[in-house]
């Protein structure tokens, strides 16, 4: 469908008023040079803002946008041109220079779903109902919004410091000694040559049936959560390929990452994010599901608010660095949004995204990664883009349409359009 946006692509766009749209922007003073960010911040900014408590604001004009093309994007927003976003956030320079909150009424839409559009309709577990708006996207009436596989990125992150703190050896490190309290056919030697790079990169050779989508009856990911023992469920999956050769996206591998950290650091993963992750960086507020055999849910279950997605994004931004102090050493950031797929089955459907340790790169030249971010279901999102210094946030709830639109259409169009590129 071609958006107001495209329509309107060379026309001149009235400015959103504050009134009508009640968009966030709000002057505020630029803050005095941190010495402490990296030297490879230098070429984005002179001054940049560290969030405390609360982010920092800002308007589009000071951080450099063209008001115009942003705008319209949010009136198009509003008016689901690009589906059912419910949060959109744009983060320059450390400062937000758009919110935007879109108020959906979740429990009307569930309730007048017909029974062929409902996505989970026979789930044993019931905080797996995606049907269920007290769940889903919100949790329980809070601000905690789902965020889906984007959890996978933020397991990643955790994941780092485990091996930057020396509990894991490697991404080389071989994954099924982790896994000895389990019996499962190990007669393909396949399986033994797996290792924890190639889990993170989604390069297993273990067999994961998405075919038919999420909610089929084949549907792997939808018999994982249907199950009571995920790992069991996921170690007793046949192998198709050798391992680190051929990409092929795969839920359960992330989960086989929270078991492995776990297994590594003696804390399951919601407690060592809170400890070594979220607290570090301000994140004081979240939820993660538990899976029936006692972990956190690595493949899809953690509930965030829209400003603390975009620290997670600001982390990366900052090459791990936060406010002074290393949270996540560089070089894992570096490997983490480079890419490992060359391979064309490790395209997405605009042949052009690969992927890095559970990270999405959707444009990269050169060896430079100019796009990366966490991707989830039904419109989660966070975006980093480095040469702009700058983060966008997406949240919604639309996950049988293609809710990637939203997202894809800033990316593409807008950012070009409102902000030039650094020299």
């Amino acid at each position: 469908m071609t958006t107001r946006l495209s329509k309107n692509l060379f026309k001149t766009m009235r400015l959103l008023t504050v009134g009508g749209l009640a968009v966030l922007m709000v002057a505020c003073a630029v803050p005095q040079k941190d010495e402490a960010v990296p030297a490879s911040d230098s070429k984005y900014v002179a001054d940049i803002s560290w969030p405390q408590e609360e982010w920092e604001y800002s308007s589009l004009a000071a951080e450099g946008f063209d008001p115009e093309p942003v705008n319209q994007f949010i009136e198009d927003l509003v008016a689901e041109e690009y589906g059912r976003v419910d949060h959109f956030l744009l983060i320059r320079h450390g400062r937000i220079v758009v919110e935007k909150k879109i108020e959906r009424d979740y429990a009307a839409l569930a309730a007048n779903l017909e029974p062929d559009e409902l996505l989970t309709p026979n789930f044993s577990n019931p905080i797996y109902n995606y049907d269920d708006a007290n769940l889903h996207p919100y949790y329980q009436g809070t601000d905690l919004h789902t965020v889906q596989s984007v959890t996978k990125s933020i397991n990643a992150a955790a994941f780092g410091i485990a091996i930057d703190e020396g509990f894991i050896e490697g991404t080389d490190a071989p994954a099924l000694p982790f896994f000895n309290d389990y019996l499962f056919d190990k007669s393909d030697p396949r399986k033994e040559r797996i290792t924890v790079g190639d889990l993170l990169t989604m390069r297993s050779g273990i067999e994961w049936n998405d075919k038919n989508g999420f909610g089929s009856e084949t549907d792997s990911t939808y018999a994982l959560e249907n199950s009571k023992n995920w790992i069991q469920f996921i170690l007793d999956q046949p192998m198709y390929a050798e391992p680190g050769t051929v990409f092929k996206y795969n839920d359960g591998v992330s989960v086989l990452l929270g078991k492995i950290l776990h297994e590594a650091t003696g804390q399951r993963v919601d407690a060592w994010a809170q400890k070594k992750l979220f607290s570090p960086i301000g994140i004081d507020k979240f939820h993660w599901k538990i899976t029936p055999d006692d972990e956190a849910d690595t493949e899809g279950g953690l509930y965030l608010t829209a400003h603390d997605m975009a620290r997670i994004g600001y982390l990366y931004l900052r090459n791990g660095l936060w406010n002074g102090k290393q949270i996540i050493s560089e070089e894992w950031i570096r490997r983490s949004v480079t890419p490992y797929n060359a391979d064309a089955s490790s395209k997405a459907s605009d042949n052009s995204t690969e992927y890095g340790f559970q990270w999405w790169i959707p444009e990269q030249t050169n060896g430079s990664t100019l796009v990366f971010g966490g991707y989830g279901l039904g419109g989660q999102r966070i975006l980093v883009f480095p040469e702009y210094d700058v983060i966008a946030v997406f949240l919604g709830w639309d996950p049988v349409a293609e809710y990637w639109k939203a997202s894809n259409a800033f990316q593409t169009t807008v950012l070009p359009l409102s902000l030039k590129k650094p020299e």
